[in-house]
């Protein structure tokens, strides 16, 4: 059969349209099927808190069940490995963190590049971290324990998840702009048992950790790390009314394994955005001591790209190393 050249043109053009219809029709689906979110820390961690809460919203805006999976170990890198790998469909998710973009400096050799090889879907919220100590420590303000800290030179233990995670940063920050002296105890597990029992003698933690220890009396909360005071501790100041410029904080967010389709990608995004824009949202994140903050993908990545380098600068001063 022979085809006129219009008949010919038509049937190409259609064929050539094939590809983007069939993207489009497989994002109006997706999700088809349950999907993972890939956590970096345990169970109770307050990245697990968060990502839990994050699934829930997901779900029951698209439909399907939003699977959290803990993998830590490494700092973390198991996990955005394990990510990074995925086939690049949407059904693997990873809670990316402050801690990501610490360790892009921190290990100069790892397998993937985290700011290439994970594409930004959105960013969750803004975590304030708070300096805590033990109900039984001589210190009663940050002042207090500075003045104690530099009394008693490498003599305060201060945990943390591990070397470049960010308690150990901004600790790290802390002490290069207050001229004391901590050590440094990086745990593979949790911490706080040590803490509460005095053997820790002060950690940087996330708030969502760590509150519900502050309001029973466990843990005294000297002050969070944020430029301003929090919602959540409106009686605790900020380490920068003490420390002039001092400012840290953790962040929480979404991303994919790179190459995942744009309208996957777009889709996670608007329905991150739509579910922190509910006043229920705002308001249960807000009762955990952390601050939404919707992002677009692009947004995201400029802001992974600047705290990268804000934090390789802290890494270089420190003469910080992996484990």
């Amino acid at each position: 059969m022979k085809l006129s050249r219009r008949q010919f043109l038509h049937l190409a053009a259609g064929a050539a349209a094939l590809p983007a219809l069939s993207r489009t029709v497989r994002a109006q689906a997706y999700p088809a099927r349950p999907v993972r979110l890939i956590v970096m820390f345990p169970a109770g961690s307050a990245p697990d808190i968060i990502a839990r809460l994050a699934g829930q919203w997901l779900s029951e805006r698209l439909g399907q069940q939003f699977v959290i999976e803990n993998r830590p170990g490494f700092g973390g890198n198991i996990a955005t490995e394990f990510v990074v790998k995925a086939p690049p469909d949407g059904y693997t998710l990873l809670m990316p963190v402050s801690t990501n973009a610490v360790n892009a400096t921190l290990y100069p050799n790892l397998s993937f590049n985290f700011v290439r090889d994970i594409a930004p879907v959105a960013r969750i919220a803004n975590a304030p971290f708070v300096v805590v100590v033990p109900a039984s420590s001589p210190a009663r303000t940050l002042s207090e324990f500075i003045a104690y800290a530099k009394a008693n030179p490498a003599k305060i233990n201060m945990a943390s998840a591990g070397n470049g995670t960010s308690p150990h940063i901004f600790g790290e920050l802390f002490q290069i702009m207050t001229g004391v002296n901590l050590v440094h105890v990086p745990y593979r597990g949790g911490y706080i048992a040590d803490l509460l029992a005095g053997q820790v003698h002060v950690v940087f933690s996330p708030i969502p950790q760590s509150l519900e220890l502050i309001r029973t009396g466990k843990l005294r909360a000297l002050a969070v790390t944020t430029a301003k005071r929090v919602e959540a501790l409106p009686d605790i100041p900020a380490v920068g009314e003490f420390v002039p410029g001092y400012e840290a904080a953790g962040w929480y967010g979404l991303g994919v394994p790179r190459n995942t389709p744009a309208e996957v990608v777009s889709k996670l995004s608007e329905a991150m955005n739509a579910a922190l824009a509910d006043p229920s949202a705002k308001a249960r994140l807000a009762d955990l001591g952390v601050q939404p903050t919707p992002m677009t993908p692009s947004e995201f990545g400029n802001f992974i790209a600047d705290e990268t380098n804000k934090w390789a600068k802290v890494i270089r001063s420190a003469g910080i190393g992996p484990d």
